[in-house]
């Protein structure tokens, strides 16, 4: 099978031919139709998880991932209803099943957790193995290159947005800001109209195109806040929405630079939700977080039933995808692409 494989870090990946993968009696072989470029793709290469986790070489990258069963475990149930053909989706963040986090549900935060995409077999490569019960099937008259980013840039800020909504963040006299209107940016304002009670949304970013797509989304204003003070950036607020601070943010970018101006806007109460890892540190005063009694919510990627419920929403028709369709042979290219920033939406390898 082709796959493009990380043999060192910081290089660029190596298209080559590898044997396609056995499965063991407890997994699936999904053959990959179509497989998302993430920026955590970006940063896996130039080695910034290796301050986290060691992965050793060789990598196969890619975790956004749909395709058709190819090949079904002896072990795996009947009651499972899977069948050779389906269309499936891969669920990220395979747990170990025993620890609390699992049990109740929540595989993608389990301490021993396996990802695929961050070791030896990833989506940018035509076969995966996967345990049986972390594929979902979806209905076959969904896109595979529309699905694809579902399982990551449509799920991660689908979980924040509930974060924020579960804890009473949101509702119809509450502003709520979206931040790094990227791959994930644009599903976060769809969501943060879908989820948020009548919450009037703003998108921020630096990308006039970016902030384009926002608005066709639902985004119900616009600011850009390149080259600008957080003291301007708050006066356009204040004519924009009657109030010049947030009462939630949801931020898809985790910049620095960024998060302090977020900070800096978040009013009385108001609750901070961060999926992005841009930048690695941030530094905002503490008195106003502990006076203001602020919440910061970690939110990382999504569990089984997040997946599901947006899949539920997309074949439904209710989301809208920006969507660049490339070839294998392009993803090289296309790493150096997301690392300058330059992809409007998502970029979709299509095997």
């Amino acid at each position: 099978m082709k796959a493009a494989r990380i043999l060192e870090y910081r290089k660029p990946l190596v298209l080559e031919d590898i044997p396609i993968p056995d499965i063991q009696s407890d997994e699936v072989l999904v053959k990959v139709e179509a497989c998302g470029m993430c920026r955590s793709d970006v940063l896996l290469v130039d080695g910034f998880f290796q301050s986290y986790a060691d992965i050793p070489p060789p990598v196969i990258p890619g975790h956004e991932i749909t395709g058709t069963l190819h090949k079904i475990g002896s072990l795996v149930p009947k009651v499972a209803g899977l069948e050779e053909g389906d269309h499936v989706v891969v669920s990220p963040g395979w747990g170990d099943g025993i620890c609390r986090h699992c049990q109740v549900g929540n595989t993608h935060i389990c301490p021993n957790v396996r990802w695929p995409g961050f070791g030896t077999y990833g989506g940018f490569a035509e076969y995966i193995p996967v345990p049986a019960r972390y594929v979902i099937k979806v209905p076959k008259r969904l896109a595979f290159e529309q699905i694809a980013p579902l399982t990551d840039a449509g799920l991660t800020p689908y979980r924040g947005i509930k974060k924020i909504r579960d804890a009473g963040g949101l509702g119809p006299d509450r502003v709520i800001g979206v931040f790094g209107i990227g791959g994930i940016g644009v599903y976060a304002v769809q969501y943060a109209k879908l989820l948020g009670a009548g919450a009037t949304v703003v998108a921020f970013g630096r990308n006039a195109e970016k902030l384009a797509v926002a608005k066709d989304y639902g985004a119900d204003h616009l600011i850009a806040i390149k080259d600008k003070s957080e003291k301007g950036i708050a006066g356009e607020l204040e004519r924009a929405t009657g109030q010049a601070k947030l009462d939630a943010i949801i931020d898809c970018a985790g910049a620095t630079e960024m998060m302090q101006m977020g900070f800096g806007l978040l009013g009385i109460a108001g609750h901070y939700a961060d999926v992005g890892f841009v930048g690695d540190r941030i530094d905002v005063p503490l008195f106003p977080r502990v006076s203001g009694e602020q919440t910061f919510h970690g939110s990382f990627w999504g569990n089984n039933a997040d997946l599901s419920e947006v899949l539920a929403l997309a074949a439904e028709d209710k989301i809208k995808h920006t969507i660049t369709t490339i070839r294998f042979d392009q993803i090289n290219e296309y790493i150096d692409r997301l690392r300058d920033g330059e992809i409007v939406g998502r970029a979709v390898v299509k095997f």
